[in-house]
Parts: structure tokens; sequence; C-alpha cells
């Protein structure tokens, strides 16, 4: 009993916490918008590209992608090096373009036509399962495509809220980014996954940095629970030195 009400405590806790983390993000930064413009499958080709590159690579090749196949029916007719030489800038070509033709054909060979409107009337579980099944559709892909593309309640964790999530407390240091999807979603103040999502990844772009964190300007300092390991690690004393 003891442990279920210390485990109780902790979980409300971190509720608080992300909930505060949340509202000062949005005081710091403003409440992001959803875009009108979330065709569910052009989300889910975008966050293929953008896999292990960043984000000017990502749109680079989607751009290219476009202007040489302005259909994705015309991805399925042209031939796999004309892809993979179409999407070179996003690194890892042969494979993504691989992937790309691969759900562009379970698309058509399911629906009749190019297209994943069909998501958007089933449940979210039905839709993981569904879409999860599908080679190179991995838990961050998914949560893009639910999140960005669906507008359902996801939250995707790519390497910079993974990194700040575990800096301030949010993500255990055990848990990786796979199942990191699944473990703080119970925490996530309701409506908010689409501002704490987008507002984490400015913060971590700006001010919370792999390498060389601004701490001296960090608006979360009081909330960072690594903080004197990243003085450490970043920012070492002269008698260290």
């Amino acid at each position: 009993m003891r442990r279920l009400k210390k485990r109780w405590r902790e979980c409300e806790a971190l509720k608080t916490k992300v909930r505060r983390v949340t509202l000062l993000l949005e005081k710091q930064y403003g409440i992001p918008r959803r875009k009108r413009s979330g065709d569910p499958l052009d989300i889910l080709i975008t966050t293929i590209l953008s896999q292990n590159t960043n984000d000017r690579n990502r749109d680079k090749a989607y751009q290219r992608l476009k202007t040489w196949f302005p259909h994705w029916e015309d991805v399925l007719e042209a031939r796999i090096r004309s892809i993979v030489s179409a999407i070179r800038p996003a690194g890892l070509a042969e494979q993504k373009a691989r992937c790309i033709r691969e759900v562009l054909h379970w698309v058509k060979e399911r629906e009749e036509k190019v297209s994943l409107a069909f998501l958007k009337k089933m449940e979210l579980e039905e839709i993981k399962e569904t879409m999860g099944a599908l080679k190179g559709i991995g838990p961050k892909t998914l949560h893009c495509l639910l999140l960005l593309g669906l507008g359902r309640e996801a939250f995707p964790v790519d390497t910079h809220i993974l990194r700040i999530g575990k800096r301030l407390g949010l993500i255990p240091e055990r848990v990786g980014a796979e199942k990191a999807h699944v473990w703080i979603v119970p925490f996530l103040p309701k409506g908010k996954c689409l501002s704490l999502h987008l507002n984490l990844i400015r913060f971590g772009r700006s001010v919370c940095k792999a390498k060389r964190p601004r701490c001296d300007i960090c608006f979360l300092r009081d909330e960072c629970t690594a903080i004197e390991a990243i003085k450490s690690a970043f920012f070492p004393s002269p008698t260290d030195q």
C-alpha cells in the first residue's frame, strides 16, 4: 500500500511538473497554432525523409521529390533510382526511397487510390496497429502522423525532446526513444501535445542544445534536474582542466 501511495504521489508530481514546463514554454514562445494543410500522406512522407537528418535537408529532399514527381502516383510509376536521386539531400536515400514506394504501393492496393484519408475515420489504437505494422514506420514517424497529419493526441519524441526530457527529469534515463513515446503520454496535459512538442523542439535548438547548452539564459533552469552534471560536462572548473 505504501509503495502504491508513493508511486501515485510521484506520478502526480510529474504531471504537475509537465504542466508547469508546458506553461513556461508557452509564456516564452507562445501557443503554436495547428497548420490547416496537414494532409496525412504528405506528413508521413515528410517524416520518413526527416529520419536521421535535419529539417533543412528534409525540406530540400521533399521539394525535389514534389518537383520531379508532382503527384504521389508519379512516384509509384518512377524508377527507384530516380526517387533516390530526388531525395538524396535527406541521406539514406535508397532506404527511404524503398520505404516510400512500399508505403505508396500499400495505400494504393488497399484504397485503390493514393490517399490516407481513410485513417481519419479510425480510432487511435486502430491507426497505431494499422500503420505501425508497415516497414519503416517507427514510433516517431507514427506519432508525427497522428499529431501533425491527423490532429490526434500523440507526442513524437525526437532527439531534442529525448535529451531535454531527461535533463528536466520528465523521462527516466533508462528509457530510450522508442519507449519514451509510451512513457510520457499519461503525464501530458490534455490538448497540449502539439504545443509541448513544438515548443520543446524550439527550446532544444535555441537553448538546451546537445553541445554547449545555454544554461545562463535558460528559463527552465529551476526545473532542470541535470544542471550540475551539465555544468561539469560542458563547463569544467579551472581546477578540473
